[in-house]
């Protein structure tokens, strides 16, 4: 009896054909493919590794549902799961819109291993600053955070982020441009002191030291 082929080395826009045709490890194989990425796109929109794990719930129960939607050629596949990801994520914040951030739960990448010893405090403030760099990143307004997190977390083709979106690539280059900007702000002024950050929005320039 031959064995059933292999779905490793087909690709992602003919694996949805087999969905749509109702090819269950077609749909195994994409799932187990894309599904760490729908996951990180939800994770940084929301700050929710549960609400993550619903989001790529609904986004795979629509692909089982609309696989024969796909147009190839007009985007990838991964573009088109994060549409429907950004769907499901918008619809839920409307939902609730008092949603708690809450720790990525996967703590900061691992750094290549360093020669002499290891210092603990110069870890302690790269932690820091990648927790400070979330937190901003989920502060930023909707529309903003999507494009970066496509584009600079994903990094996402403006192309393809734009499909995903729905809108075009000037208004996904024109939102990311706004989205940096923001974010070096809000990381500049988690660095300053307290007593920095209350004079600067005040408005109140530190008196010279004349010795």
């Amino acid at each position: 009896m031959a064995a059933a082929p292999s779905t490793d080395r087909v690709p992602d826009d003919e694996l949805l054909e087999q969905v749509a045709a109702g090819d269950g490890p077609a749909f195994t194989e994409l799932f187990r493919r894309r599904q760490p990425g729908v996951f990180r796109f939800a994770v940084h929109m929301t700050g929710s590794p549960a609400t993550a794990d619903d989001v790529v719930q609904d986004v795979f129960l629509a692909v089982m549902r609309d696989a024969g939607r796909y147009e190839a050629g007009r985007a990838t596949v991964t573009a088109w799961l994060c549409g429907i990801a950004r769907n499901c994520v918008r619809q839920r914040l409307e939902r609730d819109r008092r949603l708690t951030p809450v720790d990525f739960g996967d703590g900061p990448e691992p750094e290549p291993a360093a020669e002499g010893p290891a210092d603990p405090l110069a870890g302690l403030l790269r932690a820091e600053r990648i927790e400070t760099l979330r937190r901003a990143v989920r502060a930023l307004p909707v529309a903003y955070r999507e494009a970066v997190v496509l584009c600079d977390l994903q990094e996402m083709p403006y192309d393809d982020a734009a499909e995903a979106i729905g809108c075009p690539v000037g208004t996904v280059r024109s939102r990311l441009h706004r989205a940096r900007v923001m974010l070096a702000e809000r990381m500049a002024a988690s660095r300053r002191s307290p007593a920095e950050s209350v004079a600067s929005a005040a408005g109140i320039v530190p008196a010279a030291d004349h010795g």
